[in-house]
């Protein structure tokens, strides 16, 4: 099937079945029914073939161009009919996991993670280390052949509902620095693992910590070489800081639309208008080339920070739109509208710190692509 042809029978197929899957929306909707409404399209999508196009076919996919997969997340994201920051932690997990992870152990675990069957989460930030991943403590020591973790991650996205874990750890000295990581991938229910949810100002404990102390992983679960975690974690994050936020961009243009067709729409002000429509189809162009860029088989790097600043800014602009625009609404509405205005004007807040700082994303631009200054 090439994306043409992909792109229409999934289109006529949302027509069709778009009613089954519309989310829950208002004041009242938990992110509890958030993630069973997620798993509830991952399955629907899964049966009827959609979400296995793109995907390989030795981890139960049925092949075909990545660029299948972008348009479901951007047909879901601009029908709204998923939440995109939950829906793309699949684009940020499943293409490391089939990379590092044994032939076998990716065959057995990636279906159940587009299937909806199980949630993942990434282990990756801690207490004292933020976006510098080289100097993280968490530490796993070798116990005849599994490994023992003991220490403590944070800001862990959806780790209350995770079924497993791709985890660094420190497996070297602490002076090995990025040379001595090691990934693991981890089940969640494993004794030792407490989780402890965070609730962030916009309401939703999506974020957590996470406490392991003992926890018993088998050796047959590491990804990828050992101390050579640093390789999965630079081979993760450029999804999670590009292709991953294609969802995103689709979903902010919808949301965009949405606001000039409302009321509040006729208030807004041409030119700061002009400068978040600029800067959506600005982001759009840099994700589709990204994209485009996968599709045809080179490998995504240090680049991929430009697109991570473009779409934190592109959010932060179509929501200071809404609050100017909608500030009563954004301040005090209870209304289903004004409360989801408020909620997701809240959560943009936060489009400059998640997935990598705006402050390191422009350290990484400057010294890894402009060559300015000492790469450390």
């Amino acid at each position: 099937m090439d994306l043409q042809e992909f792109r229409a029978g999934l289109d006529g197929w949302l027509d069709e079945h778009g009613p089954e899957l519309v989310p829950p929306h208002g004041p009242g909707v938990t992110l509890d029914a958030e993630m069973e409404h997620l798993s509830k399209v991952k399955r629907l999508t899964y049966e009827a073939g959609w979400m296995r196009w793109g995907w390989p076919e030795r981890v139960g996919g049925l092949g075909g161009s990545t660029l299948m997969r972008a348009y479901l997340g951007e047909a879901l994201a601009s029908r709204d009919l998923i939440e995109p920051g939950i829906y793309s932690m699949t684009e940020v997990l499943a293409p490391t996991m089939i990379e590092f992870a044994r032939p076998a152990l990716a065959a057995e675990m990636v279906p159940r993670l587009l299937r909806g069957d199980e949630t993942w989460c990434q282990g990756f930030s801690e207490p004292s280390t933020g976006s510098n991943l080289g100097s993280l403590a968490c530490r796993a020591r070798p116990d005849g052949d599994d490994w023992v973790v003991s220490g403590q991650k944070v800001w862990t996205s959806l780790a209350q509902y995770a079924d497993r874990c791709v985890l660094l750890t420190r497996t070297g000295s602490p002076e090995s620095g990025h040379r001595g990581i090691t990934a693991l991938f981890v089940d969640m229910d494993s004794p030792g693992i407490t989780v402890r949810p965070i609730q962030a100002m916009h309401g939703r404990d999506e974020f957590c910590e996470v406490f392991f102390d003992e926890v018993r992983v088998p050796g047959d679960r590491t990804l990828g070489e050992v101390d050579g975690g640093w390789a999965v974690a630079m081979d993760l994050l450029p999804y999670e800081r590009s292709t991953s936020l294609w969802h995103r961009g689709a979903f902010l243009r919808q949301r965009l639309e949405h606001l000039l067709a409302s009321p509040p729409g006729e208030a807004l002000d041409p030119a700061d208008l002009g400068e978040a429509a600029q800067l959506a189809f600005a982001f759009h162009a840099r994700s589709r080339a990204t994209q485009y860029r996968m599709a045809g088989g080179e490998r995504l790097g240090p680049e991929t920070s430009v697109d991570k600043v473009l779409l934190a800014t592109t959010e932060q602009a179509v929501y200071d739109l809404v609050a100017d625009a909608a500030a009563a609404d954004v301040a005090l509405g209870d209304d289903p509208d004004g409360a989801r205005w408020r909620t997701e004007f809240l959560y943009s807040r936060a489009a400059t710190i998640y997935g990598g700082s705006a402050e390191i994303q422009r350290n990484i631009i400057a010294r890894r692509l402009l060559d300015l200054g000492v790469d450390r």
